[in-house]
């Protein structure tokens, strides 16, 4: 099955964004691009007092002109990329999900129309990070130009969801053909009073962190042995910080969706609800195919 890469588009200048990525991580798959408008109801999202004089909703030529408009521009850019258009009866969000049933890899930008400046993801690219069937790429900041020459970073702390991040980042990595960066965050240096009680703590991190990234380094190795691959132990307040400071020289973040403190009912942990938000490059968030 030739899955493609979706991107909603809505026509706002981060959705944009997103569908130029998009194009970039189509072309490196070798799959074809799905442009994808969500459409409900010309009153909105609420419910209008007699629904039945409204009808059925109807997909608008407005938002058809705007997707082939964009798919015209992404060709013309992108020569030998494939483009289909769709719009989809439902809110962006779940049009973006239900996609993601049949989709290699699902594009969200950091905020669509009627976004806050101030919100650094929108509320339909949260849900979609959290709730797709396929890995999301959540293209933030989308002020800056896409980055291709700096490495791909993943977090690793040993949870089954890191296992899933690492192999995809090797993967991506490798498309890309720069190196992979594994990032172990441990404790900040001086967070004990005793000075016996640092050490211990300090030796265990250590030793920890070089267990962790060495059998993470391991199994990516075995699967691309010609990739460059560097383990970068760092301190910090909390994982996020860690990886968020880290991402500053990255083309790509790869986080799971939950650690090792996720709870199972938590579709997308604390860290990476934070790198989504704040990381200084795009976020690869790392969901298995269904």
């Amino acid at each position: 099955m030739n899955r493609p890469v979706v991107v909603g588009v809505d026509g706002s200048p981060s959705s944009l964004v997103a569908a130029e990525h998009a194009a970039r991580a189509a072309m490196l798959r070798s799959r074809p691009l799905l442009l994808v408008h969500g459409y409900l109801h010309a009153s909105g999202y609420g419910v209008p007092l007699n629904p039945y004089d409204l009808g059925v909703p109807a997909p608008s030529e407005e938002a058809q002109q705007m997707l082939e408009r964009t798919a015209s521009e992404l060709t013309g850019r992108w020569p030998g990329l494939t483009v289909a258009v769709r719009q989809v009866l439902g809110g962006p969000g779940a049009a973006m999900i239900e996609e993601s049933r049949q989709a290699e890899l699902v594009v969200v930008g950091s905020r669509g129309l009627g976004g806050f400046t101030g919100l650094l993801l929108g509320s339909v690219g949260a849900q979609v990070a959290a709730h797709a069937h396929c890995p999301v790429l959540v293209v933030r900041p989308d002020e800056q130009p896409i980055p291709v020459d700096g490495p791909v970073l993943v977090g690793v702390d040993g949870s089954e969801s890191s296992r899933l991040a690492v192999g995809l980042g090797a993967d991506e990595a490798a498309l890309r053909d720069v190196p992979l960066v594994l990032v172990h965050v441990g404790p900040p240096d001086g967070d004990r009073t005793v000075p016996e009680e640092i050490e211990e703590s300090q030796a265990a991190y250590q030793a920890e962190a070089v267990r962790l990234l060495a059998d993470a380094s391991a199994v990516v190795r075995a699967e691309h042995p010609d990739l460059v691959v560097r383990e970068h132990p760092v301190r910090a307040a909390g994982a996020a910080q860690g990886l968020i400071e880290a991402s500053g020289t990255a083309s790509l973040l790869v986080v799971g969706t939950r650690g090792r403190a996720g709870f199972a009912g938590l579709l997308l942990g604390s860290v990476s609800q934070a790198a989504t938000q704040h990381a200084h490059c795009p976020v690869l968030v790392a969901h298995p195919v269904s």
